[in-house]
Parts: C-alpha cells; structure tokens; sequence
C-alpha cells in the first residue's frame, strides 16, 4: 500500500492498510490509522496522530511547524480524528506551547483546497471548510460550523456550533451559536436556519433559536440586558443554554 517512490521515515507508524501515493513524504513522529490514504506529494510531519478513514489528498501540508515567530523548535503535535477529507494544497500546523502545544481536529470534516489551520486551532467535527478558508491562530470551531470560502478569522475567536459564515467573511469576535454572518467585517444576518433542518432540528427548536437571536440582534437591547432575559429561557431549553454559556464565555465579545 505504499508506494516505492514514496518517502517514509522509519520512524513514522502506519497501519497495514494505510496507502501513500508517489512521492509523498511523511516524517518521524507520524502516527497514521487505517484505512487513512494519502495523496502524491502530501507532506505529514510530526509528531502528529492521524486516526481512521481519512483522505489526505495531493500537495496537502500536514502538521508542518507554526507560523508564529515565537516558535522555538520546542515539541508540539498535531491531532486529527477520523473519517476526515483534507483536500489538495490545504496547509495544517501543529501547536505552539503558548497555545497548549497541540492543533486539534476532529472526525467527519470537509477541508477544501487552499484552507490553512494554523497553530493551536481546535476544530470539532462534521464542519464543512470552503476553498481558501484562514484560520489564524488558537481559533475555536465548534461542531457542525460551516465557513464559506475565503473566510478570514482573526486569531483567539471563537465559532459556536453550527454557525455559517458567507463568503468572504472577515471576522474578528466570537460567532454564537446558530448564527450567521456575512461581510468584512462580518455582522450577523440571521440565524443558519437551514443548516439545522438539515440536522434535524425541530420547527419548534429553531422557532426558540430564532427568537433568541431577534432578543439579542432586534430588539434594542443592550448586550447585558439581552442576556438576563436569555439566561430565563435558557432554564428551561438545551438549545439557549448552549447560546447563553457561548456568550456568557465569550472574551472577545460577539459579533454584534
């Protein structure tokens, strides 16, 4: 399953059924699960853990030192769940230690080409990264988030599960939950309603959501007075304490 003209450090463990394609170059310290492929001219450094099933496709960079001029050769890693697809060109660094020395990313997402994760970025799971797509460093994104192409995010920020941003996006405050944003800089412009039909959410469940959002973005009040309000409903509903805890943690405040 490997090809001769492939390079492979000795040092690198692969599982029996993992394929690497001509050319491409894995270093010490790679560890990589079934099942996982690996494209022509696909570059993986260490150390890094790459899980089950993924698909690392041609001239990906994968777990490449951090752009971050602090960086001192010290030990960090990179952690990649399973069932991933990393497409052609896309560009992951591993962490820095005044990140907490580890990149993150989950199972089940869809990395196009061009995208670049940089040092110390947690990712979660089944997000969907357009072409071009730029995470700076130590961003937070929260399962279910999609990011249109060229989305630009601004390190430290924080994207909230099941968020969506346009193409396009700049973004430099925390995105909630649900919410979408479109622009540069990107403001909100409603909630990512069809994204959670899609996932199955109710109509009564997006009803709730949709009212949160008109409490915090419509109705005039300010930030701290919108949440007293949100905090009641959230006793009672799942879905609102998830919105209320993201922005209640919020330390750059949220797009407004």
């Amino acid at each position: 399953m490997i090809d001769s003209r492939a390079v492979v450090d000795p040092g690198a463990e692969l599982d029996e059924d993992v394929s690497v394609a001509p050319f491409a170059v894995i270093g010490p310290g790679v560890r990589i699960g079934a099942g996982t492929s690996v494209g022509s001219h696909a570059v993986i450094q260490g150390p890094a853990r790459i899980g089950r099933d993924n698909q690392i496709h041609s001239f990906a960079s994968v777990g490449t030192d951090p752009q971050d001029k602090k960086f001192a050769g010290e030990t960090s890693r990179l952690e990649i769940g399973d069932g991933n697809t990393i497409r052609e060109f896309a560009t992951i660094n591993r962490g820095t230690s005044g990140g907490g020395g580890v990149t993150r990313i989950g199972d089940d997402n869809w990395i196009m080409a061009y995208v670049h994760i940089a040092h110390d970025c947690l990712v979660g799971s089944h997000t969907v990264f357009a072409n071009c797509a730029t995470l700076a460093g130590h961003v937070e994104v929260a399962d279910h988030v999609v990011l249109g192409g060229f989305t630009l995010v601004h390190q430290f920020c924080r994207l909230g599960a099941h968020s969506f941003t346009a193409m396009g996006a700049a973004i430099n405050r925390d995105v909630p939950p649900y919410v979408t944003v479109a622009g540069h800089m990107a403001v909100p412009r409603g909630i990512n309603s069809e994204g959670l039909k899609r996932r199955g959410f109710s109509r009564a469940r997006i009803d709730a959501i949709r009212g949160a959002y008109k409490l915090l973005y419509r109705s005039g009040l300010r930030l701290e007075e919108a949440m007293e309000t949100l905090e009641m409903d959230a006793r009672s509903n799942p879905d609102l304490r998830a919105l209320s805890d993201f922005i209640a943690g919020s330390r750059r405040s949220i797009v407004r």
